[in-house]
Formats: structure tokens, sequence, C-alpha cells
């Protein structure tokens, strides 16, 4: 067939004009036929478009109409707010909650005096206490029963160089100590993790493994101090332990009770007297200790828990710095009356700025504070440490400026 002389012509072989017109009358059949079927087709489409009238061929459309409209004016603001009830949170409050759980800020509502009620204050924590400066050997000597403070270079007290920073705020402000630390194991845990770092911490001086608490105390934030075992009025009865200062021993005797105290661990900026009624009422033997400790280049704290204590009065006399707490929270140990001391606290704070109160390590009192705490600052009172009620008396002035 012509077809196949097509296919299987050989390449490069020319044909004769007549061969090429007899291939392609073989070909015009075929093309004929296909025509053809095309025409028939485009017939039949036209056909049942005029039929049918539906330019899709059947298959489902939908119009929609989309109408221009004008935005909606804003409803009007109230012109006054609705009572907040706590089923009702007003707008900033509900911000305020929502940047707290998201960032982890705290956020506080001032009601107090520094702030209108309706206000959100929102403070960003700190990224952690300050650091207290790491033990300097340079401020230790070496005693009958270990290492003793000392002044350093230039006269550098230990008072200066231990404490916390001092935080630099004004207006009402408590400093608090908290004795008997170290002795009761679970109490003092409890109160270096639950107490703000601004509590400061007097340790007594019979605890075991005394380094090792102070220091977890101190990285927490919390100033350390030493108690002292000193006299009482009703003593043996009420003995505060070995190694107590006595107010008829002799001076060398009751010095060298002092050192051992002294050594039991470093890093504390003030000496705390442990009972004692009865010696810091005596002169005569209450200041050869403060001279001592004065010189040494520490401080020296009365736990306000004997009002015959010439402390203040001496302190000054001998120009140690020193400073004495004003309200005892739990000296009758009930969670109400610690309660009522607080806000006896709050309200003296508000009145003078400054005040310094003192409690004991007891689980019940901790508890207490920590409540009392939590919104502190939003009734406008600032915690502070006890160093600070030392760097305000008149013998806080630098020894290398005053003769201890």
């Amino acid at each position: 067939m012509a077809s196949d002389d097509i296919l299987t012509q050989p390449l490069g072989i020319k044909r004769t004009p007549r061969e090429r017109f007899a291939a392609l009358s073989a070909l015009r059949p075929t093309t004929r036929i296909v025509g053809g079927a095309l025409a028939l087709g485009l017939v039949a489409g036209v056909s049942a478009l005029a039929i049918m009238g539906d330019p899709h061929g059947g298959e489902p459309v939908a119009v929609a109409a989309i109408t221009l409209r004008e935005p909606e004016p804003a409803a009007p603001v109230a012109e006054k707010a609705p009572e907040k009830t706590p089923e009702k949170l007003t707008a900033g409050q509900r911000s305020a909650d929502a940047v707290e759980t998201a960032s982890g800020v705290t956020v506080v509502r001032a009601g107090g005096a520094q702030a209108p009620g309706d206000a959100v204050v929102i403070r960003v924590p700190d990224a952690g206490p300050p650091k207290l400066a790491a033990l300097d050997p340079r401020l230790a000597e070496r005693g009958r029963y270990g290492n003793l403070p000392r002044l350093g270079e230039g006269r550098t007290r230990v008072l200066d160089v231990y404490a916390r920073p001092d935080p630099g705020v004004t207006g009402p402000r408590i400093a608090i100590l908290l004795t008997g630390l170290g002795i009761g194991q679970t109490a003092t845990a409890s109160a270096i993790t639950k107490l703000p770092p601004e509590v400061s911490f007097a340790f007594a001086p019979y605890a075991s493994d005394l380094e090792r608490t102070v220091a977890r105390a101190r990285e927490a934030g919390h100033e350390a101090l030493l108690q002292v075992p000193m006299e009482p009025f009703d003593y043996p009865d009420s003995d505060p332990g070995p190694q107590t200062l006595l107010a008829a021993a002799r001076l060398p005797e009751n010095l060298d009770r002092l050192s051992w105290a002294m050594s039991r661990f470093a890093g504390y900026i003030a000496v705390v007297n442990y009972m004692g009624a009865k010696l810091t009422s005596n002169a005569a033997a209450f200041e050869p200790m403060l001279r001592e400790i004065g010189g040494r280049g520490l401080g020296y704290v009365d736990d306000g828990t004997s009002p015959r204590s010439v402390a203040t009065a001496l302190g000054a006399k001998v120009k140690i710095p020193n400073a004495q707490a004003e309200i005892v929270l739990d000296a009758l140990p009930r969670p109400e009356a610690i309660d009522r001391e607080l806000a006896r606290a709050e309200a003296q704070a508000r009145a003078k700025g400054l005040v310094l109160v003192s409690a004991t390590a007891m689980p019940m009192t901790i508890d207490r504070i920590v409540r009392w705490s939590r919104d502190l600052e939003a009734r406008g009172i600032r915690l502070v440490p006890v160093s600070v009620t030392l760097r305000g008396t008149p013998g806080t002035t630098r020894l290398s400026s005053a003769a201890p």
C-alpha cells in the first residue's frame, strides 16, 4: 500500500513526482473521514445549546449578589463605669491578668496612698535577689577557736562588705530580724525558701553545720547576723546555753566566750543578743563587749525583748553601728496577735518612715510573715534588710573616721 511505501521508504531516497502524488491521493479518504466527524460534533453541540439555553452544559451554577454597606458607627462610651465586682472585672484588670499569665511578670493592683485605687501597676521582677559578697579571707584572722572577723585594709568593715546592697528606697519601710535560725532544721529551711530575701536572719551559735546553713541563706539573699548568748535576770533557771556572757564574770572570761561565739561561722554583719536582759542592762559589763564587737567591724542589734537594755545609749557612746527593735512580733505567739503587731508595724512605718521589728523562727511566725508580705508593696510599704537600720544610726560613720 502507499502508506506502507511511505513508512518503509528508505531515508535519503527522493521520490518521483508521480510517487508523491500517489501517496497524497491515498491519504485523502482518511482526511475526509476525520473532517466529517469534527463537523458533525460541532453541529451537535450548537443544537444542544440552542435547545437547552445553558452555556454551562447543565453544570450547577450559583449567583451571589454583593451589596456594599457603610460601616456602622461605634457604640458610645458610657459616662460612668459600672461598679467592679469579683464576677465582673474591668478591662484593665483583665489586661493585667493576661499580661501576668502570659509573661510571668508580677501584677500589683495598687490600693494604697501612692497610686489611685483603680490603678494597675505592672512590676517586672528582678532577675533574682542581689548577690551578697563572697567571704573575703582578708576580713578574717585566726583566733583561739577559729577565724574571727576583723577590719580590712583601709579599716573596711565586714558590716559594709557582707550586707545586702543598699536598695536606696524611701517612704514607709520595715526591716524584719528573724532570730533563732539554725537550731530547727525544718524551720530554718522554711524561712530560707519562703520568706522574702529582704528579711535578715540571726543564727544561734549552737547549731551543727552552721557554715553550710548560713551559706544557703546568704545565697538566697538573706543577711546573716550572729546571736550571742547573754545572761538573763533569772539565770540559770533560764539558761541561754554554753559560753553565756555573764554580768559578774571577769572581762577576759567574757571576751573569751565572745570570741568562741564569733568564730562559729563567717559572713555575718552584726551581733544580736540571745536573751541577755541582765547583761544588757549592766553598762559596766556590757560596754567592753560592744567595744570588741565594733572594733571588729560589726554592728550590734538589740532584739527589743528587754525594756531595760542600755545598748542604744552605749552604742552611741562607743560609736558602734547599732539598732533596737521597736516591735517583737510574736511576744504573744498567736496568729491573731502576730497579725496585729504586723499591722502596728505598718502604722509606725507610715508615721516614722523606717521601723525595725524582730521575731523568732517559729513555723507559725514564718507563715504569718509570708502571708502578710505578699501584697505589702501594693499597700505602699517596702521591706528592707536590717543593715539599713544600722546605716541610719549615729554610730554608723565609717571606722576610718571614728575610732571604736
